[in-house]
């Protein structure tokens, strides 16, 4: 039920889709309404869930480090993995963002005949991971074409390397195919190895349908049901603008790929997905490891009135003596 459920529900919003588009011509709502609010859906809870984050106290030096401290002169410290100046941090962090260290780092363990415990590589994950994230980020560069009546000459060189093997027309982008088979992959292996499919909730499978329905209308669209690319801009210039209009001759394809991604933004702060922006934010990422240098005091920490030994003999002196308990005054 936790991979049919969310494959459902993603099938029901395509076919909400059809029907209002092809039967109730609910154009305006899906091509206007429907993305605004989305948009700000998604501004306004990733800014409540950075600014709840960011109010948090972190009283301890928490950061996850797996190298050597910074010590003795003698000793060389691992400035990367355990970071003792802010250029550290910034370093790892950025390792962490752009090229997923940690998941380079992971390893998968299984447990085999004697018992023995055995540890393997896992760098496919590691690997489908890093194209997923790198793909879609590169599409959704390339999209920002369809909101600038010129196109910007970056967004032309990432489409030239996007389609530098020059296979049909129109160009295959690279990007489209990796995005595909990076998140099929995630999907197979969520669904077949049985340690991450006893662990795996709906609430995981969704996004990946989700994505799925989007990359596979889009490649749709510009490989096999064309749609008009003029109206399509019309329209995207329309909402960049605050000035919507609906163009006639959009087909049904289009408002399916719109809303899907509409729903992936205003998902997006409620779900797992918010790691974006949540790793930026991460004491055991972010922080100095400086716990021998500087001491980290508990803000939380109150005035508490304490017993001492010279109030408890004070109060116990003539019991201590009965029973011949040494005691420090007479």
């Amino acid at each position: 039920m936790k991979i049919l459920f969310p494959f459902v529900a993603v099938l029901t919003l395509i076919l909400i889709v059809v029907a209002g588009v092809q039967f109730a011509n609910l154009q305006f709502l899906f091509g206007v309404i429907i993305p605004y609010a989305a948009l700000a859906t998604f501004v306004a809870g990733i800014i409540y869930r950075v600014v709840k984050w960011a109010s948090s106290p972190v009283p301890f030096c928490i950061p996850t480090t797996c190298g050597q401290m910074k010590s003795f002169p003698w000793i060389k410290q691992n400035k990367l993995e355990n970071p003792s100046s802010l250029l550290g941090v910034v370093g790892r962090m950025a390792l962490e963002v752009f090229f997923f260290r940690s998941l380079f780092r992971n390893v998968k363990t299984e447990l085999r005949d004697g018992p023995k415990l055995a540890y393997g590589s896992d760098k496919w994950l590691w690997l489908a991971g890093l194209a997923f994230h790198w793909s879609f980020l590169i599409i959704l560069i390339r999209h920002f074409r369809f909101f600038s009546i010129n196109v910007p000459l970056p967004i032309r060189v990432i489409e030239r390397l996007d389609s530098f093997m020059q296979i049909g027309v129109p160009l295959l982008y690279m990007t489209d195919v990796v995005l595909l088979a990076a998140v099929t992959y995630l999907f197979i292996r969520r669904v077949t190895i049985p340690q991450v499919h006893y662990i795996s909730l709906a609430a995981d499978y969704f996004p990946l349908f989700l994505i799925l329905g989007i990359a596979s209308t889009g490649v749709m669209m510009r490989y096999f049901t064309k749609v008009a690319l003029v109206s399509v801009k019309e329209l995207a210039m329309g909402l960049i603008s605050l000035n919507p209009v609906v163009p006639n001759g959009i087909g049904v394809m289009f408002y399916i790929h719109l809303f899907l991604i509409s729903v992936l933004f205003a998902y997006f702060p409620f779900s797992k997905l918010v790691h974006m922006a949540g790793v930026f934010l991460s004491p055991t990422r972010n922080m100095i490891n400086n716990s021998r240098m500087v001491r980290h005091v508990n803000p939380w920490n109150y005035p508490v009135h304490v017993h001492t030994y010279e109030e408890y003999e004070n109060d116990f002196r003539e019991k201590m003596k009965m029973v011949e308990i040494p005691v420090d005054k007479e």
